[in-house]
């Protein structure tokens, strides 16, 4: 058997080497979970502490069923939002108010973008009255004409729009 120089530190190296891979692969302290997402107000929290006179917040990120994926944050301080004139919101959260232009929005989402496949949708299928409430949503920037007879939602008004309709508590279940 040929003589292994250097066996016993050989050894000796390995030994250290696994008690130093051990030490690593060993649980350590439990870990603090992130208290951002253990308490259910957090964003209030973080308002509060960093605008004590009031601020508002929305955001969001949706990926629509056509692929395309949207986000949105915007922050406006409580004082300025009370203090400022609404007069310019009325028209927009008007063109919001009547259930076919909300259908039309919907569908749009989802993928219905030419005029004819909104006419094609049962459900939009209300004859003349489909170019008037896409007109109105269109006069409220809810909707852009791209192209010849197709529409898109704003991507700086899509969450905005998900966040308006789920404002109203209105929203239930589910439907494809």
């Amino acid at each position: 058997m040929p003589e292994v120089p250097d066996l016993a530190a050989r050894v000796t190296a390995l030994e250290a080497r696994l008690a130093a891979l051990e030490e690593r692969c060993a649980p350590g302290p439990a870990r603090a979970p992130d208290s951002r997402w253990e308490e259910p107000f957090w964003a209030l929290s973080r308002l509060e502490d960093e605008s004590p006179q009031g601020a508002l917040l929305y955001a969001g990120h949706v990926h629509l069923p056509t692929g395309e994926h949207w986000g949105w944050k915007e922050r406006q301080g409580g004082p300025e939002m009370l203090a400022a004139s609404w007069d310019e919101a009325a028209p927009v959260l008007a063109a919001l108010g009547h259930p076919l232009r909300l259908a039309i929005l919907r569908a749009v989402l989802h993928g219905q973008r030419t005029t004819t496949q909104l006419q094609a949708a049962p459900e939009l299928a209300t004859g003349g009255k489909l170019y008037h409430h896409l007109r109105e949503l269109q006069a409220a920037g809810w909707l852009l004409m791209q192209g010849r007879g197709e529409y898109t939602v704003p991507a700086e008004r899509v969450i905005p729009l998900l966040i308006a309709v789920r404002a109203t508590g209105r929203v239930t279940g589910t439907e494809s």
